[in-house]
């Protein structure tokens, strides 16, 4: 993946200065964005049960309390990991993050161009262990995710090696895809679905609440696809890094984890989409590029 290609966005802020290099603790929830109603609060009681979170921490965490899951701390290394060009593993990962989000500010600025609207860019919040947020206090366990209270993503960049070593996703476009993910989730947020749904979410079921929320993230699985057609057409990325996004996409899967997790697997409390969804929609927008083909919700 030529990403050194992509132009470098000014809109990340950088809350990892004085954090230990081993502080991240990710492998929570598997992307998303942060919605917090009646609904989704019971989504993420599922989230933290099965990722063996105790319910109580995860909803006191995400409303800005205490809690008592607490991140291990451990001494900075006398020196950063270092890749073969000599910069450490943890400026990599920032560069790679501001380059990345700049092609999505430069594909989503001209989509919305063409439809007569104006692209508002999110911000990039990169962080190590936890940190606040407009959505509650964010950390690690949690994962990536989009808050729409403050229109920023949130990503421990730990989760990167998380990615690679526990979900079995390794590879840079991999990488990339998380953050096109919860780009998605801000394009959502932009053209009012995501308030549509969390309105709908709030009056619905817990059956129907999930159903809604799976409708959501594979949308957003379809907008990361849909970034990653240009780059796809621009010769930046080729079929090695498309299968690497794409075992990403299936390694997230809520059928995936739940089967790692507690050895069985529950349909009705999916809040993510299954393996082949999550795939099969990002293929869809990789190979469209266009956003009429990611309407998910009358997907049947």
């Amino acid at each position: 993946m030529r990403w050194g290609d992509y132009r470098r966005s000014d809109n990340v802020e950088d809350r990892t200065e004085g954090a230990p290099e081993g502080s991240g603790g990710g492998g929570g929830l598997p992307f998303g964005g942060l919605h917090i109603g009646g609904g989704a609060l019971i989504i993420l009681v599922i989230v933290g049960m099965l990722f063996g979170i105790n319910p109580l921490d995860m909803l006191g965490l995400l409303s800005g309390g205490g809690g008592s899951v607490q991140q291990q701390q451990t001494a900075p290394p006398a020196h950063a990991p270092q890749n073969a060009s000599g910069s450490s593993t943890a400026a990599v990962n920032k560069d790679f993050s501001r380059a990345v989000l700049g092609d999505t500010e430069d594909v989503w600025g001209a989509i919305f161009k063409q439809t007569g609207s104006r692209y508002v860019p999110p911000e990039l919040v990169l962080y190590r262990g936890e940190t606040k947020s407009a959505c509650g206090r964010a950390v690690a366990a949690v994962g990536p995710f989009y808050c729409p209270g403050d229109h920023k993503l949130y990503l421990d960049t730990s989760f990167f090696n998380e990615l690679a070593t526990r979900f079995g996703a390794p590879g840079q476009f991999a990488q990339a895809y998380v953050i096109a993910h919860e780009v998605g989730h801000h394009v959502q947020d932009l053209l009012g679905t995501m308030q549509k749904v969390q309105a709908q979410m709030e009056r619905s079921d817990e059956r129907t609440a999930n159903a809604l929320s799976v409708r959501l993230e594979l949308q957003a699985d379809c907008y990361a696809g849909v970034w990653g057609f240009y780059s796809v057409k621009r010769g930046i990325i080729n079929t090695d890094d498309v299968d690497s996004g794409l075992r990403a996409a299936a390694a997230v899967g809520d059928d995936r984890i739940q089967k790692r997790t507690q050895g069985y697997v529950v349909p009705d409390s999916f809040t993510h989409g299954t393996s082949e969804e999550r795939a099969r929609w990002f293929k869809t927008g990789l190979q469209s590029g266009d956003l009429r083909d990611c309407n998910t919700f009358a997907a049947r």
